[in-house]
């Protein structure tokens, strides 16, 4: 009997693959050739799941940021009522669930190199541009999110603009982001963390202040 095959498995697997040819030799060198061979698979097996390179592409990008955001909603549901936590607890949550975004461990560096790969394109390639605009949106949203959820709790400086900061904060981010793929040397997983709990730590109440009067 043919074997069965389960499309959305191999799917995956050629996604998988592609990120492996995207983070070793870069998007502009990943062809259907390319990761057919990473996937060991014919490139006639993988034209019957993906019409072309483009469909291909897309997929994976979507691909990756459904991983990312189901991680994110597993940190956001670990979360609970942040209230119920005492101050540095709630930073240490919501910086883990900032964390979610960058480079920290092998599978977050594949998707980040390859998300980066995919901004550079789509400055020039309609075809991504609105995956990537609505990854930026997601990634304020979420920045936004958190910091409201700080803020409500009396976590957060009095006065901030939570606008402002925000773009701070997601600046801080992609910064730390494509550091540490160029240079994993020198911006490494922990410093990376290291910063992102000081910047968080810089927004927050100073230890002893009287936090909002309940209603």
């Amino acid at each position: 009997m043919p074997k069965v095959v389960d499309p959305d498995a191999r799917r995956r697997h050629v996604v998988d693959a592609l990120f492996r040819v995207v983070v070793r030799e870069g998007l502009q060198r990943t062809s259907l050739r390319a990761v057919a061979d990473e996937a060991q698979l014919n490139i006639g097996s993988l034209r019957h799941y993906f019409a072309g390179q483009q469909e291909l592409m897309r997929f994976a990008m979507q691909s990756m940021l459904d991983r990312v955001g189901g991680r994110l909603l597993e940190r956001v549901e670990a979360m609970g009522e942040l209230g119920s936590h005492p101050r540095p607890e709630q930073l240490r949550l919501a910086a883990g669930l900032l964390a979610e975004l960058l480079p920290l461990d092998e599978q977050r560096r594949a998707e980040v190199t390859v998300f980066l790969d995919f901004n550079t394109a789509a400055r020039t390639d309609p075809a991504f541009g609105d995956l990537t605009r609505r990854t930026a949106e997601g990634t304020r949203a979420l920045v936004r999110r958190v910091l409201t959820r700080l803020d409500s709790t009396g976590v957060l400086r009095p006065g901030l603009d939570l606008g402002l900061e925000t773009e701070r904060l997601t600046a801080l981010l992609d910064g730390l982001g494509l550091g540490a793929v160029l240079h994993p040397g020198i911006l490494t997983p922990q410093t990376c963390t290291d910063v992102l709990h000081a910047h968080l730590g810089d927004l927050s109440r100073a230890a002893g202040t009287p936090g909002p009067t309940p209603h």
